[in-house]
């Protein structure tokens, strides 16, 4: 007997086989149990989730003879015809080859006749969305009103190219990609029953590799059984598809969050080396983000859905090192990144650019930050003047903001330090009670608008813009003094 590959011979034969497609397959059982069956189902999704699986499940549910049943036997005649696709009464067209308006004409041709042994007759038309516009045309009318023994079942890829007066006719369903975590239990299944040892980050690797795809990873799991035997580990998948162990990945998003550029540069030179896919990589990298983000913002029980335990030890670890903010931002230019890596002349280089970016934005200090800071530290100012302030001297604190106490004016050349540009900045611990009392120098009217060195406090000196994009004056430096960061605007 001829080999038969794992996709084919672990097909759902029920509903209940059928992974990660719930809101599909519970409400063509409500419909088969209440006899409210529809003339036209239309099944939209990426390749390999189930769309002509679900296809023969609902034609098996529909004309078996014990049905129709939510639960077909899969051993009776018609069951067995139609899961082997040689049933007269379910016809099966691939309308990326039979796309033309001669082919549709033969489908309704075929209508016109009453099923040989069968219910209904059912029409299965695969990749739906190959046929050409007068084909579609020439279906309009029967897929509006068919005879009461004939059902049509579409399958594509891209519901966006079928004709809107088609969906209209049809029940629509859209099937989502499977989720990494039940990928991983279908295959331990699968692996289990097959009598093969494999490793779980194996099998993650395999899950993560096949992009939501149950079909892919079966293939998968096929072309490492062949290369390696029974005994499979993730060093085995790694190998064969150039995936990034998820160590590695890990550990390169942990020295994006803690800002550690020589590490980062380390662990690029090793994966380039070794011959990984940077593409691949950055797309893992952001869905690693994306895990971590619903972590942070929807707790552990949203996020292991897509990821298995281990990985929510990790995810619960590095959400400690940085706020959801500066996750968002990251996530961002890895996906401006994914973008510019189709048409990168050195992919290296734009990968090891971006991630030094991503891990200077997660250790600088934001303008919200300093502006939060700054007006905490605002508060605390005002407070201490307000309580090292008498009642009954309220009227010396409504001096002009211009006229700067005799003690601080004396010292501010010896016990302040300066910035950058030679200009003082008045610390706040240097002013006690004696000199908040200390009266102030009387005037007259004309030195309010003249410049005296030894009685206010320059203005600062105009922003400079360094290289690097930064700028720098008093009232910055002052706050890198104070926070002892980095400011961006």
């Amino acid at each position: 007997m001829a080999y038969e590959v794992l996709a084919r011979k672990w097909r759902p034969q029920t509903f209940a086989d059928v992974v990660g497609q719930g809101h599909v397959t519970q409400t063509l059982a409500n419909a088969i149990e209440h006899d409210r069956i529809a003339h036209a189902y239309l099944f939209i999704g990426p390749r390999g989730i189930g769309k002509t699986t679900l296809s023969r499940i609902f034609a098996m549910a529909l004309n078996c003879q014990h049905g129709p049943t939510t639960t077909p036997c899969g051993t009776c005649d018609n069951c067995k015809s139609i899961a082997a696709g040689s049933d007269m009464d379910v016809i099966e067209l691939d309308a990326a080859s039979n796309n033309s308006v001669d082919d549709v004409h033969r489908v309704l041709e075929q209508v016109q006749f009453a099923p040989t042994h069968s219910r209904f007759k059912i029409f299965i038309l695969d990749e739906v969305h190959m046929l050409s516009n007068a084909a579609f045309n020439a279906l309009l009318k029967t897929l509006e009103e068919p005879p009461p023994y004939v059902k049509f079942i579409f399958a594509t890829t891209e519901g966006d190219r079928i004709l809107p007066t088609i969906v209209s006719r049809c029940q629509r369903f859209d099937l989502r990609r499977i989720s990494t975590g039940d990928i991983l239990h279908r295959l331990r299944y699968i692996c289990n029953a097959e009598r093969i040892n494999i490793t779980d980050d194996a099998l993650l690797a395999i899950a993560r590799g096949s992009n939501g795809g149950l079909r892919d990873a079966l293939s998968a799991l096929d072309q490492l059984i062949a290369f390696k035997g029974t005994d499979l580990t993730e060093a085995d998948v790694l190998a064969v598809f150039g995936l990034v162990s998820r160590e590695a990945l890990e550990q390169l998003a942990e020295s994006i969050l803690q800002g550690d550029i020589p590490k980062i540069l380390k662990i690029i030179e090793a994966l380039d080396a070794s011959g990984k896919d940077m593409r691949r990589l950055t797309a893992e990298l952001l869905w690693h983000f994306r895990n971590l983000l619903v972590f942070q913002q929807a707790g552990a029980e949203l996020a292991k859905q897509n990821v298995t335990n281990e990985q929510l030890i990790i995810l619960k670890k590095q959400a400690q090192l940085a706020q959801p903010q500066r996750i968002v931002d990251i996530s961002g230019m890895l996906s401006e990144m994914e973008t510019k890596l189709r048409s990168a002349l050195s992919v290296r280089t734009l990968v090891e650019m971006t991630l030094i970016r991503c891990a200077r934005i997660a250790k600088t200090v934001s303008l919200d930050d300093v502006i939060r800071r700054l007006t905490t530290l605002r508060e605390q100012v005002i407070q201490r003047l307000a309580a090292a302030v008498p009642q009954g001297m309220a009227a010396a604190t409504a001096a002009p903001p211009c006229a700067v106490p005799q003690k601080i004016r004396e010292t501010s050349a010896q016990s302040i330090p300066s910035s950058p540009s030679g200009q003082p900045l008045p610390p706040i611990e240097n002013i006690d009670e004696d000199d908040i009392l200390e009266p102030i120098d009387s005037a007259p009217d004309s030195s309010l608008h003249e410049s005296t060195p030894t009685s206010t406090i320059p203005p600062p000196s105009p922003p400079m813009q360094r290289t690097d994009g930064l700028y720098e004056d008093e009232i910055l430096n002052y706050t890198l003094q104070l926070f002892g960061g980095n400011v961006t605007f």
